[in-house]
C-alpha cells in the first residue's frame, strides 16, 4: 500500500496521461478502414479519423511514404518529451535507459559512416529522435574512428557500455556488427539490473520484458552468424547473461549449427515454442518475435504502479507506424495483397 501511495504521489499524473496517450492507439477497425485506401492521400484522411487527427492536413501534396513516418514518429517524441520533463526520479533514470537504445544505434551508425568517411551532418538527419542527446554534434568533428571512439567514451552517456566493453581497436569494419552487439548486450543487463533494484511491479514487469529481448537477441545473433566468419567462441560472448534461455540455451545455441538446433533449444519454453512453426524465413520468425513483444507489452498495463507501462507504450507505438509505414508502402506500390500483414497493437 506504501508502494501505491508513493507511486501515485510522484507518478500519478503522468501514469494517467500515459493511459491517456494509448487509449488513442488505432483500433482493428481503423486498420481495416487504412487498408481500404486505394493511395496515399486516401491513407492520409483515414488518418485523420484516428488520434493523429490533423497531425498530417498541412503536409504538401503527394506525401510520401517517408514523410508519415516522420510525422507519426515526431508525434511519439513529442509525447515522451512531455513525459520525460515533467518526470522526477526515479523515474527520470527509468526513461534515460529506454532512449540509450537509440543512442547505440545513432552512434553505431556514425561509426559506420565514419569508417565509409560519410558526411556526419547528413547521417545525423538519419539518426533516431529519441537516441539523440546533448553532445551528438561533437561527433560530427571527429574525423577518425579513433577520434570518435574517444568523443563517445567521454561524452556520451554510453561511455560504461565502451569503456567496459570495447576499445578503440576494435572499431573497423569488421567488427561493427560485434561492437553493435556487444553495447546492446551491455545495455540490457545493465537495464535489468536496475529494474530488479526498483523492485515491486516494475521489478516483474521490465524482468519479463527484457528477458525476452535478451533471447530475441541471442536467438537472432546465432541465425544471423550461420555461414559468417563469427567464431562459436565470439559468437557465445555476444550473448546477454539475462533471458529465459540464459544458461542452459544459451549453451545449446552457441554450438548449434543449424535452424533445427536453435528450435530444439527454444522449445523448451512453452511461449517460444510456436517461433518457430512453419517458419520459412527470418522475415517470418521476426514477425513471431514482434508478435510476442506486442503481447508482452499490452499486459504491462493491466498491472498497476509499475514504470514499465512507459517502456511499452513506447514500442507499442512503434509498432503502431511500423503497421502504417507497412500499409502505406503497399498501398504506394500497389501490392494490396499483402497490406494484411501488419501486427495489430490491440
Amino acid at each position: 500500500m506504501a508502494f501505491a501511495l508513493y507511486f501515485n504521489e510522484n507518478n500519478g499524473y503522468l501514469d494517467g496521461i500515459l493511459r491517456g496517450y494509448r487509449s488513442g492507439i488505432i483500433s482493428r477497425t481503423q486498420y481495416s478502414n487504412l487498408t481500404q485506401s486505394e493511395t496515399l492521400e486516401d491513407l492520409r484522411l483515414q488518418l485523420g479519423a484516428t488520434d493523429y487527427g490533423t497531425l498530417l492536413q498541412n503536409e504538401p501534396s503527394p506525401i510520401s511514404t517517408s514523410t508519415i513516418s516522420e510525422k507519426l514518429t515526431q508525434r511519439l517524441v513529442e509525447e515522451f518529451d512531455y513525459i520525460r520533463a515533467n518526470a522526477v526520479q526515479p523515474l527520470t533514470k527509468f526513461l534515460d535507459y529506454i532512449t540509450y537504445q537509440y543512442m547505440i544505434d545513432n552512434v553505431i551508425l556514425l561509426i559506420t559512416g565514419t569508417l565509409h568517411e560519410r558526411d556526419t551532418h547528413e547521417l545525423l538527419e538519419r539518426c533516431h529522435p529519441l537516441g539523440v542527446f546533448d553532445s551528438m554534434p561533437a561527433l560530427c568533428v571527429a574525423t577518425t574512428v579513433a577520434e570518435l571512439y574517444n568523443t563517445v567514451l567521454v561524452e556520451t552517456p554510453l561511455a560504461p557500455y565502451f569503456a567496459n566493453c570495447l576499445s578503440a581497436h576494435d572499431l573497423d569494419e569488421l567488427n561493427i556488427e560485434i561492437i553493435r552487439n556487444t553495447l546492446h548486450k551491455a545495455y540490457l543487463e545493465d537495464f535489468y539490473q536496475f529494474c530488479q533494484t526498483l523492485g515491486g511491479p516494475t521489478a516483474e514487469v521490465m524482468g519479463e520484458i527484457l528477458q525476452f529481448e535478451a533471447d530475441r537477441r541471442t536467438i537472432n545473433i546465432t541465425i544471423n552468424s550461420f555461414g559468417t566468419e563469427l567464431s562459436k567462441e565470439d559468437r557465445r560472448k555476444l550473448f546477454p547473461t539475462i533471458g529465459r534461455l540464459y544458461p542452459e540455451g544459451n549453451a545449446r545455441l552457441a554450438v548449434a549449427d543449424e535452424i533445427d538446433q536453435v528450435k530444439s533449444a527454444c522449445e523448451v519454453f512453452h511461449e517460444y515454442r510456436p517461433f518457430f512453426d512453419t517458419v520459412t524465413s527470418n522475415s517470418t520468425l521476426e514477425n513471431r518475435f514482434f508478435e510476442y513483444e506486442v503481447f508482452l507489452n499490452g499486459i504491462s498495463f493491466q498491472q498497476q504502479f509499475n514504470y514499465g507501462v512507459f517502456y511499452s507504450y513506447i514500442k507499442l507505438r512503434e509498432q503502431e507506424i511500423r503497421n502504417i509505414v507497412w500499409i502505406a508502402e503497399c498501398v504506394s506500390q500497389n501490392q494490396k495483397d499483402r497490406i494484411g500483414s501488419y501486427i495489430p497493437v490491440l
